[in-house]
């Protein structure tokens, strides 16, 4: 069992120096403690405590207002997950969001109505959280038989909602944005302990593309199709889009990778080591594709995911492949500064066979199936340029 420090969740603080005046300061001059140790356990990147220091740390929280003397020490410490449905169902507060489109203009806004591989997605989503994708039973069963399991609770959210975004081209682009960041601005500001999941890519879900421009310090809604080359792609994976896709201006997708890139294939492209990027196409009805994204900030208390697939197909596939083999999503790739992040590609190749299996409303599609994590490195440099200001 791991533990995270959660003194920057209780104190709200966040890596942005803009909103972060004095905090340091106000902890060292009342508590004595070196500069350098409180910007690390504000960080949760300190792998011990002096009674000191801890004693120090709950006086300054309790004469400030930021917990109680019968909620100290507990309260800054916090059980870390150790595999992916964990990470989801160890958040008091889930959200989910879906994009919806609009029905026939007779119906609207009655008939507004969600794709029917997103509501895949969810449902499988909302059944890994809630049985921890089916080991729940295991831990329960051990509570009962008094084993080394019976003082472990197991996890699940408190609180569950669900909110609706529109998706890009059902309504006007201002609206659609509009909505979007209402939902993203009232999930920042509910607190602490909390995770946003969107199902769906930029294509179907516009929030997705304000976790992404938020976790890589880029601007959202504004294409970057002419970037000189690639690798100065804020987005360390890229989304072309089909010709009968949405096109929406977007940080993570559009039509051209960069400049000087010639090719046109639909599909997703991700950076790989020395600046190369690496294409994962969609070759209907031989190839598929889709994506998980999560960004944990463990001092922070927040988790913000995104995934989807670039198809429908891929969508239901994803979902499939979540269901069986959620641990190819485990353990993040990149693990610093008190943030994880996972960054994965997965691969659906279909035999001949296959290629023609009915898949309209078939939700056990069979495909061949690679998980592709993002290198570390690849991570590491956008979120060293974001925390630094730079762009890359």
């Amino acid at each position: 069992m791991r533990y995270s420090f959660r003194l920057a969740e209780l104190l709200g603080h966040v890596p942005d120096p803009r909103k972060r005046p004095g905090t340091i300061k106000a902890i060292v001059d009342y508590t004595g403690l070196d500069r350098h140790q409180v910007a690390a356990l504000l960080k949760n990147e300190v792998k011990y405590i002096p009674m000191h220091a801890l004693s120090r740390l709950c006086d300054y929280l309790i004469e400030n207002g930021h917990a109680s003397g019968d909620q100290l020490p507990g309260a800054l410490f916090a059980v870390e997950p150790e595999h992916f449905w964990e990470l989801l169902a160890r958040r008091r507060r889930l959200e989910m969001c879906l994009g919806v489109r609009r029905g026939e203009e007779d119906e609207w806004p009655e008939g507004a109505w969600v794709v029917a591989s997103d509501s895949v997605l969810l449902g499988e989503l909302l059944n890994g959280v809630s049985t921890l994708g089916g080991t729940a039973m295991y831990v329960q069963r051990g509570k009962e038989g008094g084993s080394s399991h019976a003082s472990q609770l197991v996890p699940h959210p408190e609180h569950l909602k669900q909110s609706l975004v529109w998706s890009p081209g059902q309504m006007p682009r201002d609206v659609v944005v509009t909505r979007a960041r209402e939902v993203y601005d009232a999930f920042s500001s509910a607190g602490s302990d909390q995770a946003l999941i969107c199902v769906g890519s930029m294509k179907s879900n516009p929030v997705a593309e304000l976790v992404l421009a938020n976790a890589f310090g880029c601007d959202p809604f504004v294409a970057v199709d002419d970037v000189p080359q690639p690798h100065h792609r804020a987005c360390p994976f890229f989304l072309r889009y089909r010709v009968d896709d949405p096109h929406p201006p977007s940080c993570a997708g559009g039509t051209r990778l960069s400049q000087d890139d010639k090719s046109s294939a639909p599909g997703i492209y991700f950076e790989d080591k020395g600046h190369v990027w690496r294409y994962c196409g969609w070759d209907k009805p031989e190839h598929d594709t889709a994506f998980v994204f999560y960004m944990h900030r463990e001092s922070q208390g927040r988790l913000e995911m995104v995934l989807g697939g670039f198809s429908g197909r891929a969508t239901r596939l994803l979902a499939k492949t979540l269901s069986s083999g959620a641990e190819g999503f485990w353990p993040p790739i990149y693990s610093r500064h008190g943030i994880q992040v996972g960054a994965f590609i997965v691969k659906y190749t279909f035999s001949s066979e296959e290629a023609h299996q009915p898949d309209l409303l078939q939700t056990d599609l069979i495909a061949g199936t690679t998980i592709i994590p993002l290198e570390q490195q690849v991570i590491a440099r956008r979120l060293e340029a974001t925390a630094a200001g730079e762009r890359l």
